[in-house]
């Protein structure tokens, strides 16, 4: 199995928090465009521009996404969704969060 990468948003882009975050790909397509893997986060929010379409099964913690349109979108441990590509917002970990996710891009 593959290592986790550890890593932060730029600098520029985290609004508050220190939102440390690790990601383990466990898959990814021959031509690079389709990865799946599990993807943690600690508390912290930081704006995000999406290239990928993305769906994620939160795990554990709180996550609560905002969008630039005024969107706003509470997860929960056991919750589903999909960021779609071109999304643009903040990202705010509230409890640490673990999440399984699948992109295509």
């Amino acid at each position: 199995m593959p290592a986790a990468d550890v890593y932060r948003p730029a600098g520029d882009r985290i609004v508050s928090g220190d939102p440390v975050q690790s990601a383990q790909n466990l898959f990814q397509s021959p031509d690079g465009r389709f990865n799946s893997g599990i993807w943690s986060g600690e508390p912290g929010t930081w704006r995000v521009a999406f290239t990928e379409s993305e769906f994620c099964h939160l795990l554990e913690g709180v996550i609560i996404v905002r969008g630039d349109d005024g969107s706003e979108a509470t997860f929960r441990a056991g919750d589903a969704f999909v960021t779609p590509a071109g999304f643009t917002g903040t990202w705010e970990i509230v409890e640490a969060a673990k999440k399984f996710y699948a992109f295509y891009e």
